[in-house]
């Protein structure tokens, strides 16, 4: 493992509990069972929608993860979304769980940023790969450049990628340190940060760490964990938009996002501006302006 990969304190032991009330057990089989239609279905599709190409793919995706959301029993609210045609930007966001890449593409799908033995994982590894996902070898910092140009090509295009900086899950109560590597991607393509805070809350509002997949914990333990929950809320806000002009380069841009996700992943509020209420809900759109992946410095 390289020295620069960064790695939380984070245990199953110290920071996740199940709290407020649980599902019967068969509600929790059925939602497994839901579960793994859905991924079926999904990788079923992969063929289709790259044979025909004039399928929206975005709006697939984005289908395919409320219908996941929903079949384990999680229930969205999505704040301060941008228009849909706002052009490229670089999603960034605090990193809590494997749900996180299923919020972020429930609400705005773009190219998510993994490690690379994600694209060889069963059934998963065709979905990730279906999806456009880029990855990054974390055992070569040498890579490091190559995915940043990666990354940069594909916002000059007017793409939008999501990446998770903190490089690591952490259980929610806290968070770590945006590494600033992949924020150059950004000040290259001249395209925005869009800070994203995600939040897991239980069904009576309290902050909730039965989501969290850190340590040793076991991906199969983490979906039951899940599944067990009855209730279960997350909230993915979006933040306002940082240019990167506004900022001396990419450390103070890192920091910036860091803060504004910070603030709103320790706030105990509920945000102010919902969207419509289903089981993963329609984001509202707004005015205004515009497991780890391991990024160093």
């Amino acid at each position: 493992m390289s020295a620069w990969l960064p790695t939380a304190p984070c245990t199953p032991g110290d920071c996740v509990t199940v709290a407020g009330p649980r599902a019967g057990l068969p509600v929790r089989v059925l939602r497994l069972a839901g579960c793994l239609l859905v991924l079926a279905a999904g990788l079923a599709a992969v063929p289709v929608v790259r044979a025909l190409a004039w399928l929206p793919a975005e709006r697939l995706v984005r289908w395919w993860a409320r219908l996941l959301l929903a079949v384990l029993g999680v229930r969205v609210r999505a704040v301060g979304v941008p228009g849909r045609h706002s052009g490229g930007s670089l999603l960034v966001s605090n990193h809590v769980s494997w749900l996180d890449v299923l919020l972020v593409g429930s609400v705005r799908p773009g190219r998510m940023l993994a490690k690379s033995e994600v694209g060889r994982w069963p059934v998963l590894g065709p979905l990730t790969c279906w999806g456009g996902t880029i990855f990054i070898d974390r055992e070569r910092l040498r890579a490091l450049p190559g995915t940043v140009e990666e990354i940069a090509a594909v916002l000059r295009r007017g793409g939008r990628v999501v990446v998770f900086p903190e490089g690591s899950t952490w259980c929610g109560r806290g968070g770590g340190r945006f590494r600033p590597a992949l924020f150059e991607a950004a000040v290259r393509a001249d395209v925005p940060v869009q800070p994203v805070a995600l939040r897991y809350r239980t069904a009576d509002g309290r902050p909730s760490t039965a989501p969290a997949f850190v340590g040793e914990d076991g991906l199969l333990a983490s979906v039951w964990r899940v599944v067990s929950v009855r209730g279960l809320r997350a909230e993915v806000e979006f933040l306002p938009q940082l240019p990167p002009a506004l900022f001396p380069d990419r450390r103070r841009l890192a920091a910036a996002a860091q803060r504004v996700v910070e603030h709103l992943r320790d706030s105990s509020g509920a945000p102010g501006r919902t969207a419509r209420a289903h089981p993963v809900e329609r984001p509202a759109r707004v005015a205004g302006p515009a497991r780890a992946v391991g990024v160093g410095g």
